[in-house]
């Protein structure tokens, strides 16, 4: 597989928020694909989703599945997950939710408490990705 870097920017109709700074939503090198972390921001509205983790952090899901998608990606091919919470009382409550996500063997995860996220969010995730042969 090529070695190339090739950027990737999506649109709301593709459901995935839109950019709100100067980044891709992925980069692809070779057989990685790096997933920008993804805020619980409506794709429709560009707005924060109102609600506990659980409910921000479902949606993060969905912005991360639809970045996968034009891949032939699942949240099963991610190698590294990165989630940043900006409570970290909400780690118990986060990762019994979070492992209902994966069919298969867990991908490894740093999971970190910070003291603030980009409007107010209580979550942040992001992925490094491995893509199979055949996956665009």
């Amino acid at each position: 597989m090529s070695k190339t870097r090739e950027a990737f920017s999506f649109t709301p109709a593709e459901g995935v928020p839109p950019a709100v700074a100067p980044f891709s939503h992925a980069i692809r090198w070779g057989d990685l694909l790096f997933v920008t972390g993804q805020m619980p921001t409506d794709p429709a509205t560009g707005k924060l989703v109102v609600g506990d983790v659980l409910v921000q952090a479902n949606q993060v899901r969905r912005n991360l599945e639809a970045v996968l998608s034009p891949f032939g990606a699942t949240l099963d091919d991610a190698l590294m997950v990165r989630v940043y919470l900006a409570f970290f009382e909400d780690y118990g409550a986060f990762n019994a939710a979070y492992q209902a996500w994966f069919r298969g063997p867990l991908p490894s995860r740093t999971c970190v408490g910070v003291n603030g996220l980009a409007l107010g969010a209580r979550i942040e995730i992001d992925l490094i990705v491995g893509l199979r042969e055949g996956q665009t």
